[in-house]
């Protein structure tokens, strides 16, 4: 998030001598992004941030996709899926490509080791369930409809509350930002941006652990998960500040942007990345020209891929859905409301519905054994019927 923040103890002035209470030196890294031209913070550490005393390979990490079949829209009931385990090892790949993984979780309990993503940016969709997740740049607690951005490198531990949590996972091979329409030159959120910097949440409190021991970090990069033994405690951090750390936007915080016509989906975007964006259907009026058909049109998706999560409540171009279902409209052939939908909208004054977009700009693939939660029926759904 482009803008500057600092929590803990930091020396005035960078690059310069910052010394513990026993006159030892804080070791201080810089964390940036694209080469040291891009966002980047400064952390102090009481330890080396690279003092490990064992490295090893622990398995491959990518998913298998299946082989190609016809092109066709596809349903998925991803609350049909047993999952458990913790925040991590308990993802189950939905889709991905070169660009991204998309994934969802059920996480049981806290993981027992800490983590970091050396390929890219994180985002965790909060669609139940409350806890915390622990970082190098300080503690976040979430609760339902928490987007949750965690950049690149971050070394950090999802601790679930007692209760149902269930997630959506946005793994990707780059950075994730705020919309650049929605950005002056500075890096500001403007006016008619769906959301501002009021409606971040940074982390709470910076937990300092300076303890000496083994502690496993487990690392993801160029498709394979790797163990790093440290030689003490990784968050170790007694002071940052700077432009790159996790943060927090709450879906329910998005502003909707409505017209007198049906408004195209880019007016829901809500973050962007390299080769894909994040969208957000929330809440809100529709279209008030006395002719308008609140219902999107048909429309040909020419060069996107169209993934839809749906949060919550009746989807008003879509039947056959429920909470927890994911969409694949792939590009390359239109899609749109199912029939008697486009007649049901009119004259209707408001949605509830509460939903994520993600489109990708590079085919996404299908992960391998998903057969037992797919609509497969849900390809002919558009043919009319007797009672439509």
């Amino acid at each position: 998030m482009a803008f500057y923040h600092r929590m803990g103890e930091i020396p005035p002035k960078r690059h310069t001598q910052f010394r513990q209470p026993d006159g030892s030196l804080y070791r201080e890294q810089v964390m940036g992004t694209k080469g040291f031209s891009g966002i980047q913070s400064i952390l102090y550490h009481h330890h080396p941030p690279t003092e490990i005393t064992k490295a090893s390979l622990l398995s491959a990490s990518k998913p298998q996709f299946e082989t190609q079949g016809a092109l066709r829209h596809r349903h998925f009931r991803t609350n049909r899926l047993i999952l458990k385990g913790d925040a991590i090892y308990g993802r189950q790949y939905m889709f991905g490509n070169d660009d991204i993984l998309i994934a969802v979780a059920h996480p049981t309990e806290a993981m027992d080791f800490y983590y970091r993503n050396g390929d890219g940016d994180e985002l965790i969709f909060v669609h139940k369930g409350f806890g915390k997740v622990e970082t190098m740049f300080g503690t976040l607690r979430y609760r339902p409809g928490d987007y949750i951005v965690i950049p690149i490198g971050t070394i950090y531990r999802v601790v679930p509350d007692s209760g149902k949590t269930k997630l959506l996972i946005v793994e990707t091979n780059s950075w994730i930002t705020t919309p650049k329409r929605y950005r002056n030159e500075q890096g500001q959120l403007l006016e008619h941006s769906p959301y501002c910097e009021r409606d971040i949440r940074l982390p709470e409190q910076l937990e300092t652990f300076a303890e000496r021991g083994e502690f496993e970090v487990r690392t993801r990069k160029g498709g394979y998960l790797h163990a790093h033994i440290f030689a003490h405690h990784p968050l170790d951090v007694v002071g940052w500040d700077g432009y790159l750390y996790p943060w927090i936007l709450n879906i329910r915080d998005f502003e909707p942007i409505t017209g007198r016509i049906h408004m195209p989906p880019p007016i829901h975007q809500t973050f962007e990345g390299n080769q894909f964006v994040i969208c957000s259907f929330c809440p809100r009026l529709y279209d008030y020209h006395p002719d308008s058909i609140p219902a999107p049109y048909y429309h040909s998706n020419v060069d996107s891929d169209e993934v839809l999560y749906y949060v919550k409540g009746n989807f008003g171009s879509r039947k056959g859905i429920e909470e927890g279902s994911m969409t694949l409209h792939p590009s390359g052939i239109p899609h749109g409301p199912h029939p008697g939908k486009v007649e049901e909208s009119i004259g209707k004054k408001e949605t509830n519905e509460l939903a994520v977009m993600i489109d990708t700009f590079r085919p996404l693939q299908v992960v391998e054994h998903l057969q037992s939660v797919e609509d497969m029926n849900y390809v002919y759904s558009w043919v009319l019927r007797p009672d439509t």
